[in-house]
């Protein structure tokens, strides 16, 4: 996918101090126009607060934010974004309906309601009050409420918490349409599926610093582990003793194991069952790259920590 040279949004060096605790310590961040990057990182990483920085809801101790070449504040450029935040207060006595119109009369040139309605899947919820919805409904009125305005940026903090799988589906794919579009999103989520379907990039934080940024399969490239998975008459318990096998894992008559050296575990494996099938090998997805990357960074942060 082409993107536009000219960023949308990024921190330069940004540096972020709550107290005593540095929650952005130095970060670079730039995303660009129709391009969709998902922001990763344990609880604490800082994603939360480079996101206030982008929507200009706080200020940058060091270095500096900017949402369309302006300071974030500025109201010219907050009409260009749509935000879906993890948590919000709505009034609860008013209907979907309602909600939306009120949301978009905030934009120069919205969306009608049936299309907002219609690309977040609320068509049926319009009438009802907002307070009568499901939890994963009301994700769906607040994605709608998001986009109405027809945003050029979409800041998507776990959209998908609540939703079932059907729900799920159907909001990844009128994300799509919206980066298809043209429309740049930033993503947060704990689901790491959810980065891997939609990303074009992933930004990994840890310890209020950017520990690995690239695409999908870059960061799976940075991971020497493996998938081997397969039917066999070994049991799990003795696989786990082999060196080769870094995890094991039980799924129905299959045993799925990790490893770092798949081509000598394979003929281990061959050697040790002569009934084995179903074999299967695959790189590692985007899940243990994320737990090596963050492992990886908390081990160096105690390494300085003793060295100092």
């Amino acid at each position: 996918m082409s993107h536009s040279h000219e960023p949308v949004a990024r921190l330069i060096g940004t540096i972020k101090n709550y107290g005593a605790l540095r929650a952005l310590d130095g970060v670079d961040l730039m995303l660009h126009r129709g391009e969709l990057l998902a922001l990763l990182g344990p609880n604490g990483a800082g994603k939360s607060t480079a996101i206030g920085l982008l929507l200009g809801l706080t200020r940058a101790d060091a270095g500096k934010a900017e949402l369309f070449g302006r300071d974030p504040q500025n109201l010219e450029a907050r009409r260009r974004i749509g935000v879906m935040l993890q948590s919000a207060t709505l009034p609860a006595t008013l209907h979907v309906g309602e909600l939306l119109r009120l949301t978009a009369s905030y934009y120069p040139s919205p969306r009608s309601l049936a299309e907002s309605a219609s690309l977040a899947g609320i068509g049926d919820l319009l009438k009802r009050p907002y307070a009568k919805l499901s939890g994963g409904q009301q994700r769906r009125v607040q994605f709608a409420m998001a986009l109405c305005g027809r945003p050029e940026l979409l800041f998507l903090d776990e959209p998908t918490v609540g939703m079932d799988i059907d729900a799920r589906q159907a909001l990844w794919a009128a994300i799509r349409r919206l980066v298809g579009e043209g429309c740049s999103v930033v993503l947060t989520t704990h689901y790491l599926e959810e980065a891997e379907a939609l990303a074009d990039r992933v930004c990994v934080l840890a310890r209020g610093r950017v520990i690995s940024e690239g695409s999908v399969d870059a960061l799976r490239a940075r991971v020497a582990l493996k998938r081997v998975r397969c039917v066999t008459t070994l049991a799990p318990e003795l696989l786990a003793t082999w060196p080769e096998v870094s995890e094991v894992r039980q799924e129905g008559e299959r045993v799925w194991l990790a490893t770092a050296e798949a081509e000598s575990l394979v003929r281990r494996l061959l050697a040790g069952d002569a009934s084995l099938r179903e074999l299967e090998v695959q790189r590692a997805g985007l899940a243990e790259a994320f737990t090596e990357l963050t492992r990886d960074a908390g081990n160096e942060d105690i390494l300085q920590r003793e060295a100092a």
